[in-house]
Formats: C-alpha cells, structure tokens, sequence
C-alpha cells in the first residue's frame, strides 16, 4: 500500500485542517471547508481562521453536504487556479455542495495521466464519473481521443469550459449514466487504452438511475476490465467514502484483471503547513506503459 500526495502544486495549498474542518487556498482564493475526517485539532486559532478566509460553507441544519457559502464582498463568483507541473488551467466555483470544481490530491493523477497518455500512439481514454472533466483535460492536452461522461448537465458544460480554457477541443460528451454507457459499449465491441474512474458513494443518473457504490462497483469493474485493450493500457479508479478501504479494490481489481502490470494501491492524501496528512480517499491504478 502507498501513500501518495502532489509534489508540486503551486495552485493550491492545504494551510491547516481540524476541529472537521479545512483551510484552504484555491489560486488567491481561501476557503473554510467542512472535512469529516479532520477529526485532530486545528493549528491555528479560530481567530485566524476567520481573518485568513475569504468564503466559508455553512452545512445546512440535517444535510452533510448541501449548505451555502458566506463570503466577503471581495470573493468572485468565479476564478481560476493553475497547475504549473502541467500547464493546466482550472476554473473554480462556489457550488452548493461545498465543492469548488477540483479535488487537488487528483494531481498525482493528472500526472500519471499524461505520462501514460504521451507513450501510447492514438491513445483512447474513457473517463467515467468525470465531474468537472480536469482528467479529460489533461487526458487530451497529452494527444488522447477523450470521452468523457458523468450524468449531470451541469458538470458537462463545467468540463466544457475547463477544456476551452485550455484552449482545447475534440473531446466526446456523454450526459449519461455511467453504468448503462458501459455496457453498450460492450455490446458494440469497443476499447479504450484508457480508463478512469471516479464513482460518487451515491448518486442518480439523469432518467432517475441509482448509483450506489458497494453496490454496484464490483459490476461497473468487470464492465470495465471487457473494455480495456490487451496492450498499450492503463487504468485509474478512485473511491471517496468514509470507511473504504484500500483493500477493497484490491480484491475488486485482481478478481476482474488477471494482469495488472505495474500495479500501485494506496491512499491519496494532503499535507497541510503543519504536517498533518488529511487522507483524502484510496486509489488503484496500473498500466503496461
């Protein structure tokens, strides 16, 4: 099992985290999240905290992920953040579910991404559960042929315009479930040199599907391993919900693929400026590249 976090990320900084909560620079931006699993003590006083951000979430009263933003008047709608190591752009939003657009321990993804992408001739990449599209981005800014789907309209025209900003195009949109994408591309036979999956602990396709991980994860993985090609692959998938363990995919994985070259498993983390790790999921990925 490995533990791995960015090495570079001069977009993004974690600055402290506790008391279930995280401080945090996006681009010129500092935001005051809620994180369940910070459950250490803050470094530094409330009293900082308060001064330092520039928007706070506020959970509403029931609900662990909807809420609003208080901001200060100076806080954009929205803004934009750089990845330097890959020349990425990244537009950033205030959304009411507390995210922002990007999950930055991803990094270590995006360049694992673009090193495999860049030694595969023609590369074709599928990334499901695709979100705000920055690994369809980075999928097609080192020469892949991208299709990218996730189940919200939203999303897609987010991943749009992560994509123009980087002065890109060519990449396929799906608004779909992901699970029925799948398997009609098994049914037509097709196969991607790459995949990438992002699967939520819940969620609903557009016609009302349900996604429900333990459920349905085992299922989505063996679709998955009928549509990797025999050569010239990769494969990332990354799980988010409390209480997952890395060991899960292990087994999920070696059940479906019998071989997985170049195999890593582990948790993916962040360090804040006081050295303490906020583990931010588990991942496992391989490829023959």
């Amino acid at each position: 099992m490995e533990l791995l976090t960015p090495q570079e990320h001069s977009g993004y900084l974690l600055i402290d985290s506790g008391n279930f909560e995280k401080l945090e620079r996006f681009g010129d931006q500092i935001l005051r999240r809620p994180e369940p699993q910070a459950i250490w003590s803050r470094s530094m006083s409330e009293e900082e905290w308060e001064k330092s951000a520039d928007a706070f979430f506020k959970k509403d009263k029931g609900s662990q992920e909807k809420g609003e933003w208080i901001t200060k008047k100076t806080t954009p709608e929205k803004w934009a953040m750089n990845y330097v190591p890959l020349d990425l752009k990244i537009k950033l939003s205030l959304s009411s579910f507390k995210h922002v657009g990007v999950f930055p321990e991803q990094a270590v993804n995006w360049d694992y991404i673009t090193e495999k992408v860049r030694k595969i001739e023609n590369a074709q990449v599928l990334n499901l559960f695709a979100y705000t599209g920055v690994a369809s981005v980075a999928a097609r800014a080192a020469g892949a042929k991208v299709t990218h789907v996730d189940a919200i309209k939203q999303v897609i025209t987010w991943s749009r315009e992560n994509l123009e900003m980087n002065q890109l195009d060519g990449v396929s949109w799906m608004v779909e479930d992901a699970m029925k994408f799948v398997k009609r591309e098994v049914r037509r036979g097709k196969s991607y040199n790459g995949i990438i999956l992002d699967p939520p602990a819940y969620g609903r396709g557009p016609n009302g599907e349900k996604w429900v991980l333990e459920e349905q994860l085992n299922e989505m993985i063996a679709e998955c391993s009928r549509l990797l090609k025999n050569k010239d692959f990769f494969l990332i998938i990354n799980c988010y919900s409390l209480g997952f363990s890395a060991l899960i995919l292990d087994n999920l994985l070696k059940e479906h693929f019998a071989h997985m070259p170049n195999y890593q498993s582990g948790e993916l983390f962040l360090q804040d400026s006081f050295d303490k790790r906020l583990p931010l999921g588990v991942f496992g990925r391989f490829s023959d590249v």
